[in-house]
Formats: C-alpha cells, structure tokens, sequence
C-alpha cells in the first residue's frame, strides 16, 4: 500500500505541475488551475502517508498467530511531549506575533493556516499521556 501511495502522490504532484503551465485568465485556466490545486494537495497527501505509514504488527513475515494477536502498548517517549509542547509554544508564539503586530483578522487567519501544526502537538501531547507508564 506504500509503494502504491507513493507511486500515486509522485504521479498527481507531476500532474499538478503539468497543469501549473496552463494557467490562464480563461476558463479553461481556471479549470486547470482547480486542477493544479486538489492534484497537488492529494499528492502531497498520498506522499506523506507513504513516508510516515508503520506496518501493521501481524504484516511481518514469520509472526505467529499467538504473538499478533497480544497488543502491546508502545513504551512512552518524551520525545513525544517535548515536540507536542514545542509545537503548541511555537504556534501560540507566532499567533501573538500576529495579533499584536496585525490584528485580529491576522491572527484568525494564522490560526487556520497553524490549525494542522497544532492539530499535530496536541496528538503527540495526547499519545505521550495515554501510552503506558
């Protein structure tokens, strides 16, 4: 399933810059910058699921039933913690930034744009407290 996200997300990336060069001020430019934008977001997509996909645990060759069936729950990392905090610091940091030196319709917009980084710390904040001790 990697190997066909990769594959994929390399050939809609490839077609969005395929359809970057016919963007025009005509409606057929529109369309192909529509397609330029959703091509290139879900080849971005497909390829970052590609790079960061874990195997399943019973997809190994040689695992036994017995030992797949047993979940494990993985070690807890403060590796996890730091970064989600660091992350939540950072975004909160930049949207201060934004707000005092460009109001509140700055910070809104800075807030959606930070929405998937944040979205991303809190997730690793949450796994580092429900992993086991």
């Amino acid at each position: 399933m990697r190997a066909l996200s990769l594959v994929a997300g390399i050939a809609l990336a490839a077609l969005a810059f395929a359809a970057a060069t016919r963007v025009t001020d005509t409606r057929e430019g529109l369309v192909a910058e529509v397609v330029t934008l959703l091509g290139g977001l879900a080849g971005v997509g497909l390829l970052i699921y590609a790079f960061t996909a874990r195997r399943r645990p019973g997809a190994t060759r040689g695992a036994t039933p017995s030992s797949a069936s047993t979940p494990i729950a993985p070690p807890r990392s403060t590796r996890d913690l730091v970064l989600g905090a660091g992350g939540v610091a950072l975004a909160a940091l930049l949207l201060a930034g934004l707000a005092v030196s460009g109001g509140l319709l700055w910070a809104g917009l800075g807030l959606a744009l930070l929405l998937p980084m944040l979205a991303g710390s809190v997730y690793l904040c949450v796994r580092f407290l429900r992993s086991a001790p």
